[in-house]
């Protein structure tokens, strides 16, 4: 499979990744865990690059483990100290009134 670049990616999704950054730096995270489902698994790599980017001095883990929808938070043990989880999906989160 090609490598898709962010661009083609963020034309199949809205990974919303200036709303990302902008609270990894507000949050001051300099450890941030991304899980993705899936079906965007093959992407992890290049988002990563991505964030890398445009953000020097963090560190990002991707969660390998199945993800099966929002309420699926890593668990993650003690030792793995993270400061910011942050969760892709293939649709848009909902308000419900």
């Amino acid at each position: 499979m090609q490598k898709k670049s962010i661009s083609e990616i963020e034309e199949e999704y809205d990974l919303e990744l200036d709303k990302i950054v902008k609270t990894i730096k507000k949050q001051k995270a300099k450890r941030v865990l991304l899980q993705f489902p899936d079906g965007m698994k093959p992407y992890s790599t290049a988002i990563v690059d991505e964030l890398e980017s445009r953000l020097k001095n963090v560190e990002f883990l991707i969660w390998l483990g199945s993800c099966f929808g929002a309420c699926d938070t890593p668990n993650l043990p003690k030792e793995m100290k993270v400061d910011l989880v942050v969760q892709f999906g293939h649709t848009e989160f909902a308000k419900i009134s």
